[in-house]
C-alpha cells in the first residue's frame, strides 16, 4: 500500500472444505493460530487472526467449510457461521483450488454473491500446477464466472504472492484505528488452542477411523509451579468410538496426548502437563444444548 490513512477491519475467508483457508489464515499472520488437517470440515468455530502492517490491520476470519450436504445440527451450525461472519466482514476473500472448479465452490459462490462487500477470489495451490502457464485459461475461466474485485493467485503452504494479496485486500479496507493492539494475532484464548491442537492430533492419528462426533473440552486449566496443567475430555458420541480413540491398551490415547503436549510445549515455550479422558455423550452433535454445552456459539 502506498502511504495514507490507516485501514482495519473484518477479512472473512470462505470456501468448500479442504481448499486451504486455515493454511491460508496461519500463513498471513505468521504462526500457527488455527488447527490444520486434511479431513474436512476440521475447522469448526470461528477464529481470528490479526495481520498488523504499517498502515493497516486486516482481522482475518476463518470460518468452516460450507458444504452443501449438512445434515447434522454440528453441521448446519457450521454453515451458519461462515455465513454470518460472510455477512459481517469488510471483504470476503472466496478460496478456490487451482485448475479445480467444482460444484461445491458453485454451491458456496452462490451463497454469498448477493453480499455488498469488495469479494476476492484467491486461488490456492499454485505451486501444484506444472507448468504454470496452464493457469491462464483457468483464471480467465473464473474471471467470467465470477465478477470479483479481483483474482490473486497464491499458494498458502509456499506463502507464495501473500504480500500481494495482503496489499490489494488492505486497500479495500475502511479507513478505521485498529481493531487490535499491535501483540495480539488472534481473539482466542490458551484453553481454546489446548483443545484444538487436542482436536487436531485426533483427526491426524485416526484419520479414516476419525468419526465426526467427536468434541475435546479443557476441564482444567492452571498454572502450578511454572507449568501448564491441562486436564482434557475428548467427548465420543458411542462406545465403539470410545474404543477407538483409546487403542490397544491405551496405546492411541497416549501417544495423541504426547504429540499434542510435544506442539503446545513448543507453541508457548513451557512445560506443559496434559491428562486425556474420553467420555461418551450419545448424539451430542445432534443437540443445540450440546454444542452450546461444548463451546459452540450461539447464531
Amino acid at each position: 500500500m502506498s502511504a495514507g490513512p490507516f485501514r482495519a477491519g473484518h477479512v472473512a475467508i470462505v470456501g468448500r472444505p479442504n481448499v486451504g483457508k486455515s493454511t491460508l489464515v496461519n500463513a498471513l499472520v505468521g504462526r500457527k493460530i488455527t488447527i490444520v488437517a486434511p479431513k474436512p470440515q476440521t475447522t469448526r468455530h470461528r477464529v481470528l487472526g490479526v495481520v498488523n502492517r504499517v498502515d493497516a490491520q486486516l482481522v482475518l476470519v476463518d470460518t468452516p467449510g460450507l458444504h452443501e450436504s449438512a445434515r447434522r445440527v454440528m453441521n448446519q451450525y457450521m454453515n451458519r457461521v461462515a455465513i454470518s461472519s460472510s455477512q459481517d466482514s469488510d471483504v470476503l476473500l472466496l478460496v478456490i483450488e487451482a485448475m479445480r472448479f467444482t460444484d461445491e465452490d458453485l454451491w458456496v459462490w452462490e451463497r454469498v454473491r448477493g453480499l455488498k462487500q469488495p469479494l476476492f477470489v484467491v486461488v490456492n495451490k499454485v505451486d501444484q500446477v506444472y507448468p504454470r502457464e496452464q493457469m491462464l485459461p483457468f483464471l480467465e475461466e473464473i474471471a467470467e464466472r465470477i465478477p470479483a474485485s479481483g483474482i490473486v493467485p497464491i499458494s498458502a503452504q509456499q506463502r507464495d504472492n501473500l504480500e500481494r494479496l495482503i496489499e490489494v485486500v488492505a486497500e479495500r479496507l475502511p479507513v478505521a484505528p485498529p481493531l487490535f493492539a499491535p501483540d495480539v494475532v488472534t481473539d482466542r484464548d490458551e484453553p481454546f488452542h489446548a483443545a484444538e491442537v487436542v482436536r487436531e492430533k485426533l483427526t491426524l492419528k485416526l484419520r479414516d477411523e476419525l468419526p465426526y462426533g467427536i468434541n475435546v473440552q479443557i476441564e482444567r486449566y492452571a498454572e502450578e509451579g511454572g507449568r501448564i496443567m491441562i486436564h482434557a475430555v475428548i467427548w465420543v458420541e458411542r462406545a465403539g468410538q470410545k474404543a477407538i480413540v483409546i487403542g490397544q491398551r491405551g496405546e492411541r490415547l497416549k501417544e495423541i496426548g504426547r504429540l499434542a503436549r510435544i506442539e503446545l510445549n513448543d507453541l508457548w515455550q513451557r512445560s506443559v502437563h496434559l491428562e486425556l479422558w474420553v467420555k461418551i455423550k450419545e448424539n451430542w452433535a445432534d443437540s443445540e444444548m450440546a454444542l452450546r454445552q461444548f463451546g459452540y456459539e450461539r447464531l
